[in-house]
């Protein structure tokens, strides 16, 4: 096990106060509704809820468009 623990929330925007750098390059996994995700943008374990990024569509200022999924979320740091 590592020291590390997952944070209720967390964000790869590195302009959210909710995003972790360090925590991202070790490399954190979504379980959302049992269902492994992979383009996950933000979640909150707490509210139960993720972002998840649509496609390669992006808005005005470059970045991803999302959708606001809710359901039983589940974060782990990979490889352990």
């Amino acid at each position: 096990m590592s020291d590390q623990t997952i944070p209720d929330r967390l964000s790869v925007d590195p302009s959210s106060p909710h995003h972790n750098a360090e925590l991202l390059q070790q490399g954190v996994g979504i379980r959302f509704n049992g269902v492994e995700k992979t383009n996950v943008e933000e979640y909150c374990i707490s509210e139960g809820w993720v972002r998840v990024s649509l496609g390669k569509t992006v808005d005005r200022r470059g970045k991803p468009l999302t959708q606001l999924l809710k359901g039983k979320v589940e974060a782990y740091i990979k490889g352990e």
